[in-house]
């Protein structure tokens, strides 16, 4: 899952808009920017390595250390020390923790088998993305739509007025997310494109994976806060 984790930092930052939004969209994806670490430190390889030829139900990656449960609880305490130390608040360090959690809990549902610790070990989560990708993906859209619906009904309740092309702004890094996912379920750009084959001599399915993450956060922080009007004043 990916727009999902975004979708439940909006609603963590109208809650706690002291949170700062950027850091709960990153504590939202903590799981995966682990993952981007450690795959870079050789402790959790992603393949393939070529993106071109890359799927969500053939990518292969064993997330021991970021995804698996047993990590979890170190990376909720993390996460709750940083918030603790940062803002100095002990609600805000606990909303942060439960996004964290969130994320294995989204998991479990839409993305990648995760494990009690290890390939050996008893499998945690549905594991959809290898063996039904787009019933995963349905799961994300029907969690991203729901959670969306509750935040802008809380914004509106809250006398906030957004413009239709605002509206349309804050919507389209999910689609987005969702499309990207979809496009590349169970058919590779190389097939689908018809791609000839090459050899670049790297790695280039994170990369593209991380600039998406990055990408999708900064535009959010951006396109947010243009939101903080009343119904006194339009965006």
């Amino acid at each position: 899952m990916i727009a999902g984790h975004y979708a439940t930092a909006l609603i963590a930052h109208q809650k706690y808009p002291k949170g700062t939004l950027a850091f709960f969209l990153i504590v939202s994806q903590f799981q995966d920017l682990l993952w981007f670490l450690f795959h870079y430190l050789g402790l959790e390889p992603t393949k393939p390595i070529d993106v071109f030829n890359a799927t969500i139900s053939r990518m292969s990656v064993n997330m021991l250390y970021s995804h698996h449960l047993a990590p979890q609880f170190i990376w909720a305490a993390v996460v709750f020390i940083i918030a603790k130390l940062w803002f100095k608040n002990t609600k805000i360090a606990v909303i942060s923790s439960l996004l964290c959690v969130s994320h294995f809990v989204l998991d479990i549902f839409s993305g990648h088998a995760h494990h009690l610790f290890g390939q050996d070990t008893p499998q945690i989560a549905l594991g959809l993305y290898a063996s039904n990708v787009y019933l995963a993906i349905l799961i994300e859209v029907v969690f991203v739509v729901a959670m969306l619906l509750f935040f802008f009904r809380n914004e509106s309740k809250a006398g906030i007025i957004r413009t239709t092309k605002n509206k349309i702004a804050v919507l389209a890094p999910f689609i987005y997310a969702i499309f990207f996912v979809l496009a590349v379920a169970t058919v590779s750009f190389r097939e689908l494109l018809n791609i000839p084959e090459f050899d670049l001599g790297f790695n280039t399915t994170m990369p593209t994976i991380i600039f998406t993450y990055v990408a999708l956060i900064v535009f959010l922080c951006w396109v947010i806060p243009q939101k903080n009007q009343t119904n006194k004043e339009t965006v």
